[in-house]
């Protein structure tokens, strides 16, 4: 499990950048271990896949 500001490090992002992400709803899902929040790292390597594979909207569904 990584700290807000070990995350921050790995993506290469301000810690501020990871609350602002998760204030949002935007980031990946952390838990609190005591009044800290951490992250799984199996958590953050499924949130970067989602955000590398998003699908469009105009592809899904609909023939040309």
């Amino acid at each position: 499990m990584l700290s807000t500001s070990e995350l921050a490090e790995y993506l290469g992002v301000a810690p501020q950048a990871i609350y602002d992400l998760r204030t949002s709803g935007r980031g990946p899902r952390a838990v609190h271990v005591g009044r800290e929040l951490r992250y799984r790292v199996s958590e953050i390597e499924a949130w970067i896949e989602r955000l590398s594979d998003p699908v469009r909207g105009d592809e899904v569904g609909h023939v040309r």
